[in-house]
């Protein structure tokens, strides 16, 4: 569900919906019941709440639950979220709980940066002590956006080696699509001097700045939602003609994360 609040003050900075009075009050149970289990499991972690539930856009029945937790392992995470999913299928398509460590958030490289700006304006804290949220905003400009997708040349890199094996060729196509568009959204930002990150709205405008790959995103807009009945060599097309191009752009208007 689009955040009708995301955007760019007139300051310049991260404008977002994310705000724990806009949580549903149909979620609460799920983010108690989870906040509870966390706690137990991880005593010393924080867990916060994003997307449709923070921004108060979620819908009973139809939207999932998504939660990071900071200080909890992998597995954990993995048994929490199949538990709490089971317990409120009535209430939500999942529980998705997400794992972090503290030293995710830490340093000046661009990756700890996006997650700082991820945590600050797209996150909730529903329980723990919040310490590693910062309390400034951040600017709405390429080193933001480079921070959340400036990894998107690694993404392309590795969804190549997976395509000529992978048994679920659709879901690859929707994991490609949502990176992709993400990116775009960023390609966006910074071309018009705002700030997105809804895929839709990318797709929209960028057709009207490059109508001749119109076609192509509106492609990867329908695969976000599920692309079962794809074939191995309509993917790498894709990939060829329409990510690779979006890529080099977004390797020169906005900059990649350094190699590991």
């Amino acid at each position: 569900m689009r955040d009708p609040w995301e955007g760019r003050t007139a300051a310049g900075l991260i404008r977002t919906g994310a705000a724990a009075q806009r949580i549903p009050e149909a979620f609460r149970a799920v983010l108690a019941d989870t906040a509870e289990t966390v706690s137990a499991a991880a005593p010393s972690s924080s867990l916060y709440v994003y997307g449709s539930v923070a921004t108060g856009q979620a819908e009973i029945g139809r939207s999932d639950v998504d939660l990071l937790g900071i200080g909890l392992d992998d597995d954990r995470a993995q048994i929490v979220s199949a538990d709490l999913s089971e317990r409120f299928a009535d209430r939500c398509r999942a529980v998705a709980v997400g794992a972090a460590a503290p030293d995710d958030f830490v340093g000046a490289h661009d990756e700890a940066y996006g997650n700082r700006v991820f945590l600050r304006h797209y996150c909730v804290l529903v329980s723990g002590t919040g310490a590693h949220r910062p309390d400034h905003d951040f600017p709405a400009d390429a080193r933001a956006a480079r921070g959340f997708n400036g990894d998107i040349v690694r993404h392309r890199d590795r969804w190549r080696s997976e395509l000529p094996t992978t048994t679920d060729v659709g879901a690859l196509a929707t994991r490609i699509a949502r990176k992709s568009l993400l990116a775009l959204a960023g390609l966006l930002s910074v071309h018009d001097g705002i700030w997105t990150t809804d895929r839709a709205m990318a797709v929209t405008r960028w057709s009207e700045i490059e109508p001749e790959r119109a076609a192509g995103l509106d492609t990867l807009r329908v695969w976000t939602g599920g692309a079962p009945t794809l074939d191995r060599d309509e993917i790498a097309r894709t990939l060829d003609e329409l990510v690779d191009p979006l890529v080099d752009r977004f390797a020169r208007d906005i900059g990649l994360w350094p190699e590991p």
